[in-house]
């Protein structure tokens, strides 16, 4: 699987990066045959003093494409929130599959 992840208005220390990528890698439990996860991690309402961490998630299988999206006020809360989103659309996804 390729994980691409792009920030928005701010630069992504280390340990944020391997944090993402190291969740990202357990979806490969859920689902066999993903091909790419893009992740986009975002500061929303910037002009103001309050600024809300926005995670959105894409997940490429062949034939079909799982997005999900959360923000908090952190980007791990946020992220694992998405993530936990993604993971129910994939279940529900091969379940379907499977009927």
């Amino acid at each position: 699987m390729n994980v691409n992840i792009e920030t928005v208005h701010f630069t992504a220390d280390a340990k944020l990066i391997n944090y993402v990528n190291r969740k990202v890698e357990k979806l490969n439990t859920f689902h066999d045959r993903i091909v790419r996860a893009d992740v986009f991690l975002k500061l929303d309402n910037v002009a103001h003093n309050i600024k809300d961490k926005v995670a959105e998630i894409r997940i490429y299988v062949p034939g079909h494409s799982f997005f999900v999206k959360s923000c908090s006020k952190s980007f791990q809360e946020s992220f694992d929130s998405a993530l936990d989103s993604a993971i129910n659309q994939i279940k529900r996804r091969k379940e379907k599959q499977a009927a």
